[in-house]
């Protein structure tokens, strides 16, 4: 029988010395202190980073849901020439809903809630980095999306579009608070983002299992690192602009001002300088959900491992490169541009590695067509697609064009639906049975994706022939006679029926959590370590820490007479195992924060903070008392929970 990699135990309280069988004493101690407090306190005290994750999910896919609803009230309202559907002002509205919902309340941070789910799974951990920390990022993502979606109920929704260019946004031509609400918004998503990021590079650089070495990490922690680091960068760029903003709004400064010294375009700099690599946060944490499902479903490793690792880092790294072709219409340089025009082509090269490697899996694979699979598949034709489009954006003449038509929509909806919404929908579908145990109905899954696949092309195809027929974007009508008449209609259509497709697996998930087939531990024969665990995991993941020989574990078993598990830690408190960044030999062993209250109540505070600062700058000075309260509650030492879990486990 193999043998537990031993640790120097404290004998002072009861420890896990060779497992904990599901059942035992030891188990049962494990998954009570691992454990989220029940009731109603309880709820709002939890730290587990599965309960977070599912909050995460849910509320982003509720977003989600909102902005879909926008976008079918757009499509009604562009359908016919000449719509009474909607005025000027609400479409505005609709539009910069439509888009800011989509961009800052759902792609970013349901990736993010997918990968605080499913990294502890997939490195052998038993929580993330600062759990209170990712519960508190939670609060504040979920108050920021309220207020801009209770000031849109009020009639007081930004109206600028999602990008909000000065001076279309500056005090003079947006009075009121509408602009105020929409750039607070992003103060909120972005700090939540951030804080994010934070716990996801601290959890896969000291949190793996033993043998995880960083050449044995899944491809899709790979991408979710990858992606953090990538939002360190790219988001103090865009809450930098959006306080400028503010400032000119509320104080009278003049960043954005050209005729006391300020540069509306500097605007575009800060905002694009995230905004381009945010399609990359979007569209590499569907790399990682390609990389997983196409694995599984061909029944191989993927090929090319460490040529996939560079792929990831080099798209994260060139994407910061190329913000200005955004700017193509500005009076830029020729010469500058013609820099970001190379840049914009040369991003392409590490995707198409990856999509090389995939085919090459998928071709000396056994391929399974399952509804997952079939998701995967599509990202090649519509990603394909929208990719060749963006080759042809990158051309200043081209783009100098068609900027400012449909075109563009159309290009922006095939990158980020195809290279992330169809990936997304396919890991659903994949991890389902690790959320709740039981597996999604395949018949109803592929009536799902055909109508998906059929009602995406049908609605966004049409707009790249809109855009070539001078069709402008932004505006929420057009008169007859114009040509685009049976295009928009075609487009309209198309567009419900995508969402047709949407609801079909909106109704799978909620029918299959009741009368769907148990999944039990693995049913994919999957070989990543997340698939070890119970479908659902319990508190605790794993009943001991696992170690690793490779980065399928599942199929890359130990060799006998080598270590399966850690021993030696403790059953009764939050102690984990603590490794090195790069070859996760054991470091040390920390103890994990236990449930409490102040994460929410900081969260509280902190929009206090915010909220106030729509009003009056003053809540920059009188804000900050119930934040210093709330945090200094929060980090306040107590060693009494220390004291009590060790008399907890002499008791058991």
């Amino acid at each position: 029988m193999r043998g537990p990699l031993g640790l120097q135990p404290d004998e002072s309280v009861t420890r896990v010395k060779d497992g904990a069988p599901a059942g035992s004493a030891a188990a049962r101690l494990l998954d009570q202190t691992w454990a989220d407090p029940p009731g109603l306190l309880g709820w709002f005290c939890a730290i587990n980073h599965k309960t977070i994750a599912k909050r995460f999910l849910v509320t982003t896919l509720v977003f989600f849901a909102l902005g879909g609803l926008l976008a079918a009230a757009m499509r009604a309202q562009l359908a016919r020439p000449d719509s009474k559907l909607m005025g000027p002002d609400l479409y505005n509205q609709v539009f910069t809903m439509h888009g800011s919902t989509m961009m800052f309340l759902f792609a970013v941070p349901v990736m993010q809630a997918l990968a605080i789910y499913l990294i502890p799974l997939m490195i052998g951990s038993r929580s993330v980095a600062f759990p209170r920390m990712n519960a508190y990022a939670y609060y504040v993502f979920l108050f920021g999306g309220l207020m801009l979606w209770i000031a849109f109920a009020f009639n007081s929704a930004g109206d600028a579009g999602w990008f909000a260019y000065p001076p279309l946004s500056g005090p003079d031509y947006s009075p009121g608070k509408r602009i105020d609400f929409w750039a607070q918004m992003i103060t909120y998503t972005e700090l939540a983002a951030l804080v994010e990021a934070v716990v996801v590079v601290t959890t896969v650089f000291k949190l793996r299992a033993p043998g995880m070495t960083l050449g044995r990490m899944p491809l899709f922690v790979w991408a979710m690192l990858v992606t953090a680091f990538m939002v360190m960068f790219a988001m103090p760029a865009v809450m930098l602009s959006s306080t400028a903003l503010l400032l000119d709004r509320l104080v009278g400064t003049h960043f954005y001002n050209p005729a006391e010294g300020g540069d509306a375009l500097l605007w575009q700099h800060l905002f694009w300088f995230f905004g381009h690599p945010e399609v990359y946060l979007i569209f590499i944490p569907g790399l990682g959900f390609m990389s997983s499902i196409l694995s599984t479903f061909s029944r191989r490793p993927i090929f090319g491992y460490t040529a996939m690792v560079l792929s990831l880092i080099a798209t994260g790294f060139l994407a910061f490169g190329l913000w200005v072709h955004h700017m193509f219409a500005t009076n830029l340089p020729d010469m500058g541009k013609t820099f970001f025009t190379a840049a914009s082509m040369l991003i392409a090269i590490p995707s198409a590695v990856q999509i090389f490697c995939w085919l090459a899996t998928i071709g000396t694979g056994r391929l399974v067509l399952r509804t997952p699979m079939l998701y995967a598949l599509s990202f090649f034709v519509i990603l394909v697609i929208g990719g060749m489009t963006g080759l042809m954006l990158a051309s200043v003449s081209l783009d100098s064009q068609v900027h400012d038509t449909y075109f563009v929509v159309a290009h922006l909806h095939y990158v980020l639906i195809g290279g992330a919404v169809f990936p997304l929908f396919g890991a659903l579908y994949y991890w389902y049975p690790k959320f709740g145990g039981r597996l999604m109905s395949e018949r109803l899954g592929k009536l799902s994706f055909w109508t998906m696949f059929v009602g995406f092309n049908v609605a966004f195809f049409p707009m790249h022939l809109l855009g070539l027929h001078g069709m402008p974007r932004r505006i929420y009508t057009y008169q007859s006679g114009m040509g685009w008449d049976g295009l928009n209609l075609l487009s309209t259509v198309g567009a419900y029926v995508f969402a047709f497709g949407i609801f079909l697996t909106l109704a799978n998930a909620v029918l299959s959590g009741r009368r769907g087939l148990v999944a039990g531990p693995d049913p994919w024969g999957a070989g990543t370590l997340e698939w070890m665990t119970d479908s659902p995991p319990a508190p605790a993941n794993f009943p001991v820490v696992p170690v690793i020989y490779g980065p399928y574990p599942l199929w890359q078993p130990p060799a006998p007479g080598e270590p399966t598990h850690v021993s030696g830690l403790a059953a009764g408190m939050r102690e984990h195992l603590v490794t090195t960044v790069i070859d996760a030999r054991p470091d040390s062993r920390t103890n994990f924060p236990t449930p409490s209250i102040w994460p929410f109540l900081a969260a509280i505070a902190t929009t206090i903070l915010f909220t106030g600062l729509v009003f009056t700058p003053w809540a920059a000075i009188w804000g900050t008392v119930p934040v210093a309260i709330a945090m200094t509650a929060w980090f306040w030492p107590k060693h009494a929970t220390v004291r009590k879990a060790l008399v907890l486990e002499k008791l058991q």
